[in-house]
């Protein structure tokens, strides 16, 4: 496992991290949520990333379980806040900053968090307020750094000016070879400004894994196929000729010694800007596979001929 410092922190993230907002919130899966987690940290995957509204606190309980008794220096820790967590409580607000940050920090057991993150943007709070709360944080112990997910460019810079605050250190985009948008103007700006880029989706929903095949029927235990978790996936990625330009990709991906996820996974670890890759995982295997796409030297015209297949098919 290699790697790459988190934007102007000292925190060293790896080049893979692990992520639970799918796994962690399905209970009656739990033991083999934390044989994946105990996976990632024998296989060097030191970034664990969670949210406190996975499964509505679910996912921080069964994480915070997985990492008792485990030297808190040997991994960082990262969650976020913003989504409802019931009829009242949502936003990010000072309150429930302060709320919601002690609820995650009891949940996961720990005393502080290494990353906290703004889940989105709040237009019912202001800025300046969220800013500040959040530096608060930082300087009471409880938050080391901070960073947001997916907040619009022109909020980013405006954050980055409020005086007496601490700025952020990294963004959660989603990105990959079928989605592209933070190369326009997210990832120049961190890229100037000391802002490391933690990427969602990086598989794109799994399709880049290649398990969906052209017009086949979607796999029963896939993403796609499950109403309840398959709202991120973008309908136009299961078009054939999207499925069968994946497919294109098994030959390049051959070539550099890398099955299709590992490929796609060090696509996107190709972009200096990207700090961490998250993943999931339902078996430790799958951990395994995941982790071994860290470190690859892929030659550049590999992902010139990827990004060309896929922007044929996708646009």
């Amino acid at each position: 496992m290699k790697y790459r410092r988190l934007g102007n922190s000292d925190l060293m993230a790896s080049e893979i991290a692990f992520g639970s907002w799918l796994t962690f919130s399905d209970g009656p899966r739990k033991d083999r949520a934390i044989a994946c987690v105990h996976r990632a940290l024998d296989r060097g995957i030191t970034l664990l990333d969670t949210a406190n509204v996975y499964g509505r606190g679910a996912a921080e309980l069964v994480l915070g379980e997985a990492l008792s008794g485990i030297p808190r220096d040997s991994y960082l820790l990262a969650t976020k806040l913003f989504f409802p967590m019931s009829d009242t409580d949502r936003g990010l607000s000072r309150a429930q900053i302060t709320k919601q940050l002690n609820a995650s920090l009891l949940r996961l057991r720990v005393s502080h968090v290494d990353l906290y993150q703004c889940h989105r943007y709040d237009n019912d709070t202001p800025l300046e307020e969220t800013m500040l709360a959040l530096s608060d944080a930082v300087r009471s112990g409880k938050v080391r750094y901070i960073g947001f997910s997916e907040w619009p460019v022109e909020h980013v810079e405006a954050a980055l000016g409020i005086p007496k605050s601490e700025k952020f250190v990294s963004s959660q985009p989603q990105y990959s070879l079928l989605h592209r948008d933070p190369e326009r103007a997210l990832i120049p700006l961190c890229s100037r400004s000391g802002i490391s880029q933690i990427v969602w989706s990086p598989l794109a929903q799994g399709v880049l894994t290649g398990k969906y095949a052209p017009g086949g029927a979607l796999p029963p235990e896939s993403r796609a196929a499950n109403d309840a978790i398959n709202g991120f996936i973008n309908p136009a990625w299961l078009k054939t000729g999207v499925l069968e330009a994946v497919q294109r990709l098994r030959p390049l991906a051959a070539q550099a010694g890398l099955t299709l996820a590992q490929f796609a996974l060090a696509w996107v670890l190709r972009q200096p800007n990207v700090a961490s890759a998250i993943t999931g995982a339902s078996r430790p295997e799958q951990v395994d596979e995941n982790a071994a796409a860290s470190g690859r030297n892929v030659a550049p015209e590999l992902f010139e001929s990827a990004e060309r297949i896929i922007k044929a098919a996708a646009g």
